[in-house]
């Protein structure tokens, strides 16, 4: 009986078993979960250029071309002509369509479809400047600059020929050296008359239009200059905040300029002189009082106003031709005859260096000039022959805050190394050339 007990005990078991084994076999076990990081696909930034995106658009760049016209252009791209002259009517107020000039570019937004006619019509006359004709919808026609940056550097260098050649070995802008020979140190320092050794020093800006398109220097911070072992300090400073005037003074807060420039041109010649003896062959030599200077120079170059003033006339007449007069004070005028065409007209505000017109042939003249005349107290005379005044000095109550703004520019410019390569380059140089003298002279003695 046990045994036949024991025996049926085991096969319950058995089955128990086998029971246990199928249903853990039969099922599923899941799989271990893996994670995996997903790329996250970032879309790219849109193209923004005169605040349009440009991927919704086919966009066609070109220049303005001999011939052309804002509504051949906008004909060539499938924009009728009575909304043509629709968008001319109606941007006129912004921008005179007859203005476009050759060589300059523009850029047409255009649908983006097989048609690819021309929405939106922008022109730029300069680099910083573009002008917007939007009819995609209403037309609007507004004038805007693209973003501009400045960017703060220093320069540093040894004069050994010239202070150009020191910049160009830089790889420096050349206009560094013109702001500081005419802008800055005109009146103190003969650049003409740089002697070896003479060194500078200079914190200024570099102007860039859209963070990458490179514009020149735009203007001298601080300098210093050492000409003949004696130190030049320069540093840039408003005294007038509502008449935009700006002036150089150097450490003592001494202004560093003259009241009136040189010359009216940039670069020029004396052709004819103030000469109230002057006699001319083609009359017959009867005495013709010259009572300006001539300067020569090539139709359309820019003429200066030698100092700040008002504008007193601005007209063409007789054989003066387009002329402008300026009042500088009560003592002093200046005259600008011949002009090709005015800029300034009365009761302008011009300053120091503004370009007031260009050079031209109206009136009585035998050649491209501009005849310049200087008045004393209601006189002509002669601006070469005269003790001229210097420019405003800084005023005792903006003295304390010059001396107070110059001082941490005066520490940085203090701090900046001088590049003594140039010396030493030369130095090395020198060396080389007579050493190898020295060898040609062995070689030849051997011989």
């Amino acid at each position: 009986m046990d045994r036949k007990r024991n025996t049926r005990l085991g096969n319950r078991y058995l089955v128990f078993l086998i029971f246990l084994t199928s249903f853990f076999c039969c099922k599923e076990v899941p799989e271990p979960v893996i994670q995996q990081e997903l790329d996250v696909i970032e879309e790219p930034e849109p193209i923004l250029e005169f605040g349009y995106k440009l991927e919704d658009f086919i966009v066609k760049r070109d220049t303005i071309r001999s011939g052309d016209s804002f509504g051949e252009i906008l004909d060539r791209n499938h924009v009728g002509y009575p909304k043509i002259f629709n968008v001319a009517e109606k941007a006129k107020d912004t921008f005179d369509i007859r203005r476009l000039q050759v060589g300059k570019p523009y850029t047409l937004l255009c649908s983006k479809d097989s048609l690819e006619v021309a929405k939106c019509f922008i022109y730029q006359p300069n680099l910083e400047e573009y002008v917007v004709i939007d009819f995609q919808d209403s037309i609007r026609a507004y004038t805007s600059r693209k973003p501009i940056t400045y960017i703060e550097k220093t320069a540093t260098g040894v004069i050994n020929n010239n202070i150009s050649e020191t910049l160009d070995k830089q790889g420096l802008s050349s206009k560094l050296a013109y702001k500081m020979a005419d802008e800055i140190y005109a009146w103190t320092i003969d650049f003409r008359r740089l002697q070896k050794g003479d060194r500078f020093k200079v914190i200024y800006e570099d102007k860039y239009i859209d963070d990458t398109i490179y514009a020149g220097v735009h203007k001298i911070k601080a300098a210093f200059f050492e000409h003949n072992t004696e130190p030049f300090y320069a540093f840039e400073f408003t005294t007038d905040s509502l008449k935009n005037i700006v002036d150089y003074f150097n450490e003592d807060a001494k202004n560093l300029r003259r009241a009136f420039l040189k010359a009216p041109l940039k670069f020029s010649r004396i052709s004819s002189r103030y000469n109230l003896k002057r006699r001319i062959a083609v009359y017959g030599f009867k005495v013709r009082p010259h009572k300006g200077t001539d300067f020569a120079a090539p139709i359309g170059t820019p003429i200066m106003a030698t100092a700040n003033g008002t504008v007193i006339k601005s007209e063409r007449r007789g054989g003066n031709g387009n002329y402008v007069k300026i009042r500088h004070n009560a003592t002093y005028e200046t005259q600008y005859l011949h002009m090709k065409k005015r800029k300034s007209k009365v009761g302008d505000f011009v300053k120091q260096g503004d370009v007031i017109g260009w050079v031209g042939m109206t009136g009585n003249t035998g050649g491209p000039h501009v005849c310049y005349r200087f008045w004393k107290n209601g006189k002509q005379v002669d601006p070469f022959k005269q003790k001229l005044p210097e420019a405003k000095q800084i005023s005792d109550s903006l003295k304390l805050e010059y001396l107070n703004f110059i001082q941490p520019i005066k520490n940085q410019l203090d701090d900046i190394p001088f590049l003594e390569t140039d010396i030493l380059n030369d130095t090395l140089e020198e060396n080389l050339n007579e050493t190898t003298q020295e060898n040609n002279n062995i070689i030849s003695t051997n011989k």
